[in-house]
């Protein structure tokens, strides 16, 4: 019997490294076994992990770089993303993607996927008004931040794939999900204007970058932008309503507007949906759909997810 090649998964417990995880655990026959990484081994999310089928998680901390080197050891391949919403520090998420990337470097790693972001300061500079600087240096933090962070795993001489994802659809079971209006409806209030917005499952995620880890060597160095779909919010208003029967209406905000909410992480909400609209064009070119549905055949539109999730956005939003 071959023995499987070891993918470590940062953020196992996440949306994005837990799509991973469901992705080589569904590819029984394939060359691949996670080895889920955690704070937290004994926590609901990890033992839902054992429950899966997981059998190998252990305890790291990107904020503890000794506790990292065990996590990459033997491990072929590895699988970072950092969580900016946490803390909401762009450079806390860079001292962390430096962390990473020098384990990664000393253990050996073959083939890292490292998922990052644009530098929206190469489409809105830091001087342009029209959206206010964050943390000093930043336009879009959780953007720009792991932007900045890319180099490390060049420096380190880290194997890396760069997987540039975008607005995940499962926002409307959570942090962006609609709010009944005055006259019932659920309103969709995202500053987008007329302009696409690129979402994808984070299922579709996962799927995608084990598509990468599969392709061997070939996108090593590259940088594969992925979505399933880039759709106007009007359009996913839409189909909401279509999927679930009642209606569901689009009522943008102005960017400023968004802004001024004030809920944690609202300007910085605000900058990053201005930023979808304000380059849409160069934000939507980066992530052609018929190349990422050349690495995950079974790429879904936002009508599939749609009908996969409608008992789950009821539950959500009532």
């Amino acid at each position: 019997m071959v023995e499987k090649k070891i993918i470590t998964v940062i953020g196992a417990t996440g949306k994005q490294g837990g799509g991973l995880v469901r992705a080589v655990l569904a590819d029984r026959e394939g060359e691949f076994t996670v080895r889920a990484v955690t704070r937290h081994p004994d926590g609901e999310p990890a033992q839902e992990l054992k429950r899966l089928g997981v059998g190998d998680i252990v305890r790291a901390d990107m904020d503890d770089p000794p506790s990292l080197a065990p996590a990459f050891e033997h491990a072929y391949g590895a699988f970072v993303v950092t969580n900016f919403w946490e803390h909401m520090s762009a450079e806390r998420e860079k001292t962390q993607a430096r962390a990473v990337a020098q384990a990664a470097s000393h253990a050996g790693v073959q083939h890292a996927i490292w998922s990052t972001l644009e530098d929206t300061r190469e489409c809105i500079p830091l001087e342009d008004e029209r959206m206010p600087t964050l943390q000093e240096h930043y336009k879009v933090p959780h953007f720009d931040g792991k932007a900045e962070a890319d180099h490390h795993f060049t420096d380190a001489g880290v194997p890396t794939t760069f997987l540039r994802t975008t607005f995940y659809w499962e926002n409307l079971l959570g942090p962006f999900a609609p709010q009944r209006g005055p006259d019932g409806a659920f309103l969709l209030t995202y500053p987008m204007g007329e302009s696409r917005l690129s979402g994808i499952a984070v299922d579709d995620i996962g799927k995608t970058s084990l598509a990468v880890f599969q392709r061997g060597t070939s996108l090593i160095g590259a940088t594969v932008g992925i979505a399933g779909e880039h759709l106007k919010v009007a359009d996913m208003a839409a189909a909401l309503t279509d999927a679930l029967g009642e209606p569901v209406k689009y009522r943008p905000l102005t960017a400023d507007e968004w802004r001024a909410q004030g809920f944690p992480g609202a300007d910085e909400a605000g900058n990053m949906f201005q930023y979808y609209a304000d380059c849409e064009h160069h934000f939507t070119a980066a992530r052609d759909l018929d190349a990422v549905r050349g690495l995950n055949p079974a790429l879904q539109d936002f009508a599939t997810w749609l009908a996969a999730h409608r008992d789950r956005l009821r539950t959500a939003w009532t």
